[in-house]
């Protein structure tokens, strides 16, 4: 715990936090926006310290054994911290939720009603692996008037703190209290769960990693949670899709980044089309010495293939467990499906909740696959690495939420508001 008592130290934190988020509570959008920028410019000033950072982050990453797919998401380079400081910007370009009216009406009694957004207060994340996360939930929480208390998790913990001091002084510089952003990452896991029991102090929790830091928070939190899911995410190829397309979404779905929670961890293909796509999209995916976990029928088409190819070590039997996991990795479950029904029980009886995609040109299976799901997200000849924020016109994203209360889907801006109600008469009295 680094010699630091928790409780105090989360406590003190979130206390001081919600005093900040107070004045930002009714802050005009021009005050919002300057912060969001002179964050985005501090993080450019602070580019050479945050990635030496990361530098010490990743080697110890790599000490520590961590996997690949981890290390991707901890990574920063050049490239990637610019990314994320235009992703500020993005975010101070989008409407101010707050204030925004979500219905209203004048009752027959003469009272003015209407539901009007406000911020939430003050937010809690508990991640692992990824400073970016750093970012993006620090821009969504400022843009829609809330304060945001971190506990990023050791394996980012340098990154993660030269990131903050960048954010917390471009607020200062603003005028702002720093303490919009703060961080209980020195009190190590005991942080984590003394945020957790900060019901109270902290009026909403969003847990953003692994399927067990997720459950942890879930089941242990006295918080309010807005669960985040993990992703074992569907790819279905229909008898009619095209082939060429399809084999470019399936490598980029599985390949683009790997160590996302929107990669696609199983492809499902039609038994009419089977011995087509599977030895075309096998190649392709190969290529990138993607492992495939294939079933029997899978497996019997692509024996020749990877025996031709040399790629046999890359193509092993799928086992019951295979369907259920999200790799996180180059590995791919495989299985080939009688029909569309068959594809759907599958994905239904497998699936995290979190995205699906569908290959067909047929505009009925389309129709079907969709009616199928109970997915936060369905893509449709598309990608699932479509399923974030930034992509989908949020400017950032605190995560995918596969909960079905609140907020379900890429959060953004309005999923870190609610809402008050306003009732205005002219002495009116109840009869």
């Amino acid at each position: 715990m680094n010699d630091v008592d928790a409780y105090e130290l989360v406590t003190a934190t979130a206390r001081s936090a919600r005093v900040a988020q107070r004045s930002l509570a009714g802050a005009p959008r021009a005050v919002k926006d300057a912060a969001l920028e002179a964050m985005a410019r501090s993080l450019t000033e602070h580019g050479e310290a945050i990635l030496a950072a990361n530098a010490a982050d990743l080697e110890r990453g790599r000490q520590a054994g961590m996997k690949a797919g981890l290390l991707d998401r901890l990574a920063l380079d050049s490239e990637r911290l610019s990314a994320i400081a235009d992703s500020l910007h993005e975010v101070a370009a989008l409407p101010d939720p707050v204030g925004q009216v979500v219905d209203g009406s004048v009752m027959p009694n003469g009272l003015r009603v209407r539901r009007v957004r406000v911020p939430l207060g003050v937010v809690g994340m508990i991640y692992e692996a990824r400073p970016n996360v750093t970012v993006d939930t620090a821009a969504l929480a400022v843009k829609s008037g809330n304060a945001i208390v971190l506990r990023g998790g050791s394996a980012a913990q340098d990154s993660n703190a030269a990131i903050v001091v960048a954010l917390r002084g471009a607020l200062e510089a603003q005028g702002l209290p720093a303490d919009l952003v703060a961080s209980v990452d020195a009190a190590g896991r005991d942080g984590a769960r003394a945020l957790m029991r900060a019901h109270g102090l902290v009026d909403a929790l969003v847990p953003r990693g692994g399927a067990g830091l997720i459950r942890t928070v879930v089941e242990q939190s006295t918080v309010p949670v807005i669960e985040t899911g993990s992703g074992n995410c569907h790819v279905y190829v229909d008898s009619s899709a095209d082939l060429e397309t399809a084999v470019d979404i399936i490598v980029n779905a599985k390949t683009q980044r790997v160590g996302v929670c929107n990669a696609a961890e199983t492809l499902l293909v039609h038994a009419d089309v089977a011995a087509i796509y599977l030895p075309a999209a096998a190649a392709a995916l190969w290529g990138k010495d993607t492992t495939l976990h294939a079933d029997p029928v899978a497996r019997r088409i692509l024996a020749e293939v990877a025996s031709g190819s040399g790629r046999e070590a890359f193509l092993t039997e799928a086992t019951e467990a295979d369907w259920d996991t999200e790799y996180g990795s180059l590995d791919l479950a495989v299985r080939v499906v009688e029909n569309l029904e068959e594809a759907v029980d599958h994905i239904r009886s497998h699936t995290t909740g979190h995205t699906e995609a569908v290959l067909a040109q047929d505009v009925g299976v389309i129709n079907a696959f969709i009616a199928g799901m109970d997915s936060a997200a369905i893509m449709v000849n598309a990608s699932t690495r479509f399923t974030d924020g930034g992509q989908l016109g949020l400017g950032a994203e605190l995560g995918i939420s596969t909960q079905k209360l609140h907020a379900r889907g890429p959060m953004g801006l309005t999923e870190l508001t609610t809402t008050t109600w306003i009732v205005e008469g002219a002495g009116h009295i109840r009869p």
